[in-house]
């Protein structure tokens, strides 16, 4: 358990140096050491020394810890019910069609840093219509959508063309809130708990069998769905897991599948982590990939390459990405799954790249030669990723062994342009699949190329 901070120290200036946010989602205390938190109400942070866990106190001087990724400055534009957290323009096009409200609208990120895009929804003679205008600003820092029509900050634009369409394809009427359908997961369940006890688990219906054992649907103190991963014995190194575990824990990003925490009383070693409604990516495109249009494609792409570079920025090496490492949630959004787990498998077929379930087709030369891994060998598996997705699942290099695969690879050989993949798209992945690491673009780079192309359709 880890142990309160100290308590905050006395202000003179009766708190007013002390940071105030606002909540983005309703938040239910799990120990009595958290506070409540209702959506749009505001808090005052006291303690900020842990990076996912900040110490509150509400309007009525209750204090406790909340999850730091439910709450922001009232100042900032994602404190606001228009403004869309890690959305893609096919989601966005998606919840404006699911909405169905002549001026649905709503404000996401665009394919810039920085900058943001507005997507309204409207009916024009009997046709639905989703248009996306891009937030402009001058040279002196005012922002339009319209360029008669300019304002000092991002919220008097929006609330300007709540009442004036002004050159828009119809006023904003409707914003459209995602808080309720997307709230993200937490590092783990509260602020103390990474260990959990058994007793606080239900097991519900088997859901597959992975490379440690096997998964099962369960529940966690009766209230909050999970996925319960039984580690078979000897199927992994448990102590170097065990402390590595704690580091996984507190990557907390919403394309990352998160860990929330282990049994480890009893064997076998149990793994909580957040549950998928719709299963692994591969599965889903199998079933249901003919049917996604192109532009859902790409978005599945976006969000694995977001949770990636997300990896990437804190130096994490998945080790083994592909369409079956990757878990696809009730809004179709795609999230990585099992991430630097690898390295802690004891089967020989899987560490040593001549074992036949060593994932050779998803591997750079580097890997398969020299077992030499690092973020760019993770871009290498990123590029096969995107072909599995357009190719709506298929296997790569289907009909070829794996030693006729590193023969291939190491020759020059790559992989062909799927049939749903555009000449666009499969420059992006060819460019994942260069024979030089160095030469390979960073998930960020690649990130900015998906969400121009994104804009672009």
């Amino acid at each position: 358990m880890r142990e309160l901070p100290p308590p905050p120290p006395e202000h003179d200036d009766g708190g007013e140096g002390l940071l105030r946010v606002v909540a983005l989602y309703d938040f239910v205390p799990k120990e009595d050491t958290d506070l409540i938190l209702n959506q749009g109400e505001e808090y005052t942070i006291l303690h900020k020394e842990d990076r996912l866990w900040w110490r509150a106190q509400d309007k009525d001087g209750n204090i406790g810890f909340i999850p730091s990724n439910y709450v922001m400055e009232r100042s900032r534009i994602e404190a606001n019910e228009w403004y869309c957290r890690n959305i893609t323009r096919t989601e966005a096009e998606q919840l404006l069609r699911q909405e169905n409200k002549e001026g649905g609208f709503l404000v996401r990120d665009s394919s810039h840093q920085g900058v943001y895009t507005v997507s309204v929804y409207t009916k024009s003679q009997g046709a639905t219509v989703i248009k996306h205008y891009q937030i402009k600003h001058t040279e002196t820092g005012q922002f339009f959508l319209a360029e008669k029509h300019t304002f000092d900050s991002i919220p008097e634009v929006i609330h300007y063309h709540q009442h004036n369409a002004a050159g828009l394809v119809t006023r904003l009427r409707y914003p459209i809130d995602t808080m309720g359908r997307c709230v993200p997961a937490t590092a783990g369940f509260s602020s103390e708990k990474w260990e959990i006890n058994p007793s606080e688990l239900t097991f519900m219906k088997e859901l597959g069998s992975g490379q440690f054992g096997l998964v099962r649907l369960g529940k966690w103190r009766a209230e909050q769905k999970v996925a319960i991963k039984a580690i078979r014995e000897g199927a992994m190194f448990e102590e170097d897991f065990i402390e590595e575990a704690k580091v996984m824990m507190r990557l907390c990003h919403p394309k990352l599948v998160q860990l929330y925490g282990v049994c480890l009383r009893q064997r076998p070693l149990l793994l909580i982590t957040e549950f998928m409604d719709s299963g692994c990516l591969l599965n889903f495109l199998r079933q249901r990939g003919r049917a996604l249009r192109e532009t859902w494609l790409l978005s599945m792409c976006q969000d694995v390459c977001e949770g990636m570079d997300y990896l990437e920025k804190h130096s994490f090496i998945h080790r083994d990405l592909a369409a079956r490492n990757c878990l696809v949630n009730q809004q179709n959004m795609v999230k990585v799954s099992d991430f630097g787990m690898t390295r802690y498998v004891l089967d020989n077929q899987y560490t040593s790249s001549s074992g036949s379930k060593f994932p050779v087709k998803w591997s750079p030369p580097e890997v398969l030669h020299y077992t030499k891994y690092s973020s760019k060998s993770d871009v290498w598996s990123y590029g096969v990723l995107m072909w599995e997705v357009y190719s709506e699942g298929s296997t790569p290099f289907e009909q070829h062994s794996n030693g006729d695969v590193v023969l291939e690879v190491t020759r020059g050989v790559r992989l062909y342009r799927p049939h749903r993949a555009t000449s666009e798209v499969y420059h992006i992945m060819y460019r994942c699949w260069h024979e030089r690491p160095q030469e390979r673009p960073s998930f960020s780079e690649l990130l900015e190329d998906i969400r121009d192309l994104a804009e672009q359709n």
